[in-house]
């Protein structure tokens, strides 16, 4: 009943369930580990327009999908309307989806005018998305927030706004810049944008479990939904969310054991990817996801956070996990 193929433009996806972009988490390894949990598509961390239009090394990196599933989609931010159709150019040729972001929250990407601060001028939001659309040589979507804040909710009108201008499809996360991830998701305006458009409605917010899941459709009336946060430590929620559509039945919480070897799978490709260091700096915080609500979990944490070899780091995973 809601689990269904979605088409996004000429794309069509297996399931409409969707990893979101998360900066600093969905990186090629974590992504790699979702997909085997077979979502309907994944997002890359969002990366700067203005990077890929100067050439930027280390954001080039960021775009590699090496031994991934297919379809990706690559997000992009930026306020410029030329670089952002550079930019959708560039990433038309390693992606299959091109997503336009205007709701990242963080301080540092709206004091230089992007991601939700766009939501201020929809005059320069047209502009982007035009650009991009017509730069891409992908179907193209965009996510949005309901608002900048809560005198300013203008979440449907920039829906039209990207209908009009040829995107394919709007994930709308129910919360304004001002609320960042605190409160509830308000679902009324998810709903409001999905009978506003025509286009697939993606929604996003507080989906972090099988009935979380259907209440989004049920309520919203939404074509697909957007998981983000409660996939870090839980790539499972993709399939124990598809099982439960299927059967009208809970899957099986994943037992210890597979807890350890998709973490070691994780680890060994961020090793990998990125070098001993650097990887297991920024492993820490799935392990602290994987780890959540398990007895000692506390303790383990501080241990890995004062753990800086690799097989230091793996003999105590394997403990916590399998002993």
């Amino acid at each position: 009943m809601y689990l269904n193929k979605l088409k996004i433009g000429n794309i069509e996806l297996e399931n409409n369930l969707i990893l979101a972009p998360m900066a600093g988490v969905t990186d090629l390894p974590f992504r790699i580990v979702v997909e085997k949990f077979n979502p309907g598509l994944v997002c890359t961390e969002m990366v700067s327009s203005k990077a890929i239009f100067f050439g930027d090394e280390k954001t080039k990196k960021l775009l590699k999908t090496e031994g991934e599933k297919r379809p990706i989609s690559m997000q992009i931010f930026g306020s410029d309307p030329e670089t952002m159709g550079f930019a959708a150019n560039y990433i038309s040729n390693l992606t299959d989806i091109v997503d336009i972001n205007m709701g990242c929250p963080a301080p540092k990407v709206v004091k230089n005018g992007d991601g939700s601060k766009l939501l201020l001028d929809l005059k320069k939001a047209e502009k982007i998305i035009k650009s991009v659309v017509d730069n891409s040589k992908r179907p193209v979507t965009l996510k949005i927030r309901k608002g900048w804040d809560s005198k300013h909710i203008v979440a449907c009108e920039i829906a039209k706004i990207a209908e009009k201008c040829g995107v394919s499809a709007i994930i709308v996360h129910g919360r304004t810049r001002e609320e960042y991830y605190s409160g509830d998701v308000d679902l009324d305006i998810i709903k409001q944008v999905k009978q506003s458009v025509e286009i697939p409605v993606i929604g996003n917010g507080n989906i972090v479990d099988e009935e979380s899941a259907k209440f989004m459709f049920e309520y919203t009336g939404v074509d697909g939904i957007m998981i983000g946060r409660a996939a870090i430590g839980n790539p499972w929620i993709f399939e124990q969310i598809k099982y439960y559509f299927e059967t009208g039945n809970k899957k099986e919480k994943p037992s210890n054991k597979e807890k350890y070897k998709i973490l070691k799978e994780h680890i060994d490709m961020s090793i990998d990817e990125k070098g001993e260091k650097t990887a297991i700096n920024e492993i820490r915080k799935f392990i602290s996801a994987y780890s959540k609500d398990m007895p000692g979990a506390s303790k383990f944490r501080d241990e890995i956070n004062h753990t800086n070899s690799y097989n230091d780091f793996i003999i105590k995973v394997k403990d916590f996990f399998l002993v």
